[in-house]
């Protein structure tokens, strides 16, 4: 294993490409795609498979000890001009182009200004997880994240050392066996995304900084084990490593917070941490993280935790975070963790306040963003109505028995099945696992209560009686429509219960595809060796765009057509650094 000092390659073999007149996109040479449907059946359907097979089959898909073949460099970015160095993080970007782009947009302008302070472009671009949503695949990387950073930095800057890019994998880049990551990311010697140039051959990394401080991005995923080979890397670059050297460390998912509902999550953490970087004496600083998709920081005496998930997925709400999280949890069942420290909510965004509105905006952003969600939801009461109305007409022929027939059982039992599993009970006995199944049934009576009251208003129509197939053709073109309607809002109503008490908040606002609160880091190691982390919000995202067929090569392809605001999200965060320089 060997440092891979920083390089720029020669680009005169280069062909740069006509810039694009239009949103077309031939021109583009990428489709711009809207916001995910989150709750769309084909693709709950598709997604929840995917996730159970990475489950089930995962150590089967790992590719990760099969990148023990691939070059084990770690890297050097620790000499610059001045001493210092600026860097960038985002994560959770491959969803709508919209939201994805207005981050982009920022990450690759020279500098910004923001509330007065200039903020130059970081050198490291670090990518935390989830850039392709929502299943990994070459066409959906190209459409839904290469291509529109490519159009952001089309070119390396003139003048200027260019820009590298690491990605860590999230879940999402997972869902294929990290086949399309290693393909866009790890596999070619001279690869780039736009102006942006990739080292990696793996899908983790270390990457040495200046003034002794150091990148460790490590890949674990669907709470499995840190395999070998990924162990053997990270000990190897921590021979480097040295007393009192300062280390940022990058997870694909905030294992911290997830910890204070199950205290398993942050394990492989803690012994990445007890195993790899406490045997050097190197202090853990940072650790930060996308996968949930705001900002938080907590902070304590020994370490800020960060979650920055704001590069262009839904936003989540914060109102569910927990004020103090105890790190590593005093309820796991490892022997040898870490000692447990306190740390405390300094700072969300979106703040609580904000996200209980956003929530309460349920009722008009469900059935306008998730169209086919209404409709199923309109067909499986409509059937249920149906059902219920056969019954009826049974009794009225005197046999109560008949009330029971199969349909009908059938459709109750889709029902309650649908929405208990919909409240995501989890596997494991827990505290708080009654509180999903209670949440999950009652949401089940109440769609059923709603197919009663549909029944009821059902028989006291005309429709019933007349000739088949009339009263069929009546319930699907108009009793259909209407339920969906008034389903979908029930839907919406259980959801910002539900979330009040910690369940299915997740769904709350993925089923609203909201687009603005977007976020980043900037982050400036000065020659002193402090670090100071600058939290860049966006409160709204640009939906008009503008082609730029004249601009510089470098220059982004489309500016947008109302101005982006960025601001910062808090005070800069200052982190000290190593006490001096190692001989």
């Amino acid at each position: 294993m060997a440092f891979v000092p920083r390089q720029d390659p020669v680009e005169s073999e280069q062909t740069v490409p006509e810039r694009p007149g239009s949103l077309d996109p031939q021109e583009l040479g990428f489709t711009p795609k809207g916001p995910i449907g989150w709750l769309a059946p084909l693709l709950l359907l598709s997604t929840g498979l995917r996730a159970l097979l990475a489950i089930l089959f995962g150590a089967y898909l790992d590719k990760r000890e099969l990148q023990n073949s691939l070059d084990d460099d770690f890297f050097d970015h620790s000499s610059t001009a001045d001493g210092e160095l600026w860097l960038d993080y985002v994560a959770d970007l491959g969803d709508g182009f919209d939201a994805t782009y207005s981050v982009a947009y920022l990450l690759a302008q020279p500098e910004l200004a923001v509330d007065g302070e200039r903020l130059p472009r970081g050198r490291l671009l670090l990518m935390g997880g989830d850039q392709v949503y929502p299943l990994a695949s070459g066409d959906g990387y190209e459409n839904r994240m290469k291509g529109p950073y490519r159009a952001a930095l089309p070119e390396a800057p003139a003048g200027e050392p260019r820009p590298t890019l690491f990605a860590l994998p999230g879940n999402h880049d997972w869902y294929d066996g990290l086949t399309a990551f290693l393909r866009l990311f790890a596999r070619r010697k001279d690869g780039h995304i736009g102006g942006w140039r990739t080292e990696q051959r793996r899908s983790y990394f270390a990457v040495k900084l200046p003034a002794n401080w150091w990148l460790f991005a490590v890949d674990e995923q669907f709470g499995a084990y840190i395999d070998d080979p990924q162990l053997l890397y990270f000990e190897r670059a921590a021979e480097e490593v040295g007393p009192d050297d300062r280390v940022i460390l990058m997870t694909p998912s905030p294992t911290w917070v997830k910890a204070a509902d199950k205290p398993e999550e942050y394990d492989a953490v803690d012994y990445f941490i007890r195993t790899i970087l406490a045997p050097t004496r190197a202090h853990v600083r940072v650790l930060v993280s996308g996968d949930l998709h705001h900002y938080a920081r907590y902070t304590g005496d020994d370490r800020e935790l960060i979650t920055c998930g704001g590069g262009g997925a839904y936003t989540l709400g914060t109102q569910n975070l927990p004020g103090e999280l105890t790190v590593p949890p005093k309820e796991t069942l490892t022997r040898s963790k870490s000692r447990s420290r306190t740390y405390g909510l300094e700072k969300s965004f979106p703040d609580p306040a904000l996200s209980r509105r956003w929530g309460r905006g349920v009722f008009h952003r469900l059935p306008r963003r998730n169209k086919g969600f209404a409709t199923m939801l309109g067909i499986i009461q409509t059937l249920t109505m149906l059902a219920m109305a056969g019954a009826a007409a049974s009794r009225e022929d005197g046999s109560i028995l008949k009330l029971f027939t199969i349909p009908l059982v059938l459709m109750l039992l889709v029902v309650m099945a649908a929405t208990t599993l919909f409240a995501q009970p989890p596997p494991a006995p827990s505290p708080k696992r009654v509180r999903h199944w209670v949440l999950g049934v009652l949401h089940g009576f109440a769609q059923i209560a709603l197919a009663a009251g549909g029944t009821f208003v059902w028989l006291r129509l005309d429709f019933r009686d007349w000739p088949w197939p009339w009263p069929l053709v009546v319930a699907a073109a108009v009793y259909g429509p209407l339920i969906a309607v008034l389903s979908t809002q029930l839907t919406a109503l259980y959801l910002l219960i539900a979330a009040r008490f910690g369940v299915n908040v997740n769904e709350l606002f993925a089923g609203q595809g909201i687009e603005d609160g977007k976020s980043f880091l900037r982050m400036h190691i000065d020659a002193g060796g402090t670090l100071t982390i600058h939290p860049i919000g966006l409160e709204k995202v640009c939906h008009e765009w503008l082609p730029d067929p004249q601009g510089s090569p470098q220059s982004p392809w489309l500016r947008p057509g109302t101005p982006l605001t960025p601001h910062r999200i808090e005070p800069p965060v200052r982190v000290a650094g190593p006490r001096g320089p190692r001989p």
